[in-house]
């Protein structure tokens, strides 16, 4: 079974980082979901092809008579939440996605941002610049409550929301996917209140930039 690592950032928020090999030989993971359903929406991922390797390597130090099992990619996933659970950063080896629970952008069954709203959805902004992004996806999400055509209505203007206050800071080079999910894709479950919590959210997403080369290579 692969490792998992627990990593502590030096920073105000608390950090759970899941690290898994790049590698897998032969080796099946398990994955638990809170739903059955897919925990990403459409078109919010990106994947990496897998990497050349040569099975005949004496760095690889095989026993007599083993083989390799065809090589994939697991994406090195970081996750860092604040105490609250009100935001959530989720980054892996080709993405970078913002998770804010609706709470601490908007009023209950509103979607019109409160005063504290702008300044974090500035500091998404900032990274969204830094990344050197210009495709950005917000999305939009409820818990079970209610109809679930009024969960699609309120979560796209939500989403909206996000998207026109993100826009103050980018510039016309961006372009935004947005869209409103109502209840689908849950990544908590709705049977309790601190998971609704957590599924009434607003994420934002954008590819990684690529670091830049380093001076020596020619």
């Amino acid at each position: 079974m692969p490792a998992v690592t627990l990593v502590s950032r030096p920073t105000h928020l608390t950090a759970v980082t899941l690290l898994a090999a790049a590698l897998v030989a032969g080796l099946t993971v398990s994955h638990a979901h809170a739903d059955p359903s897919p925990s990403a929406p459409p078109g919010s991922t990106t994947t990496s092809p897998p990497p050349n390797v040569d099975s005949n390597s004496p760095g690889l130090k095989l026993g007599d008579g083993a083989t390799l099992a065809p090589a994939r990619v697991i994406d090195i996933k970081s996750v860092v939440e604040d105490l609250g659970g009100e935001e959530r950063r989720e980054d892996t080896n080709s993405d970078v996605k913002f998770a804010l629970q609706a709470e601490v952008l908007f009023g209950k069954d509103s979607a019109k941002l409160n005063a504290e709203a702008a300044s974090r959805i500035k500091a998404i902004a900032d990274e969204i610049l830094a990344q050197k992004a210009t495709k950005i996806r917000v999305f939009g999400f409820t818990d079970d409550l209610g109809s679930y055509e009024h969960g699609k209505v309120l979560s796209k203007k939500r989403a909206d929301a996000v998207q026109q206050e993100l826009n103050k800071s980018l510039d016309s080079s961006v372009t935004f996917e947005i869209r409103g999910y109502s209840e689908d894709y849950p990544i908590a479950d709705n049977d309790s209140e601190e998971g609704r919590k957590k599924n009434r959210r607003v994420e934002v997403s954008f590819p990684r930039g690529e670091a830049p080369a380093s001076a020596t290579e020619n």
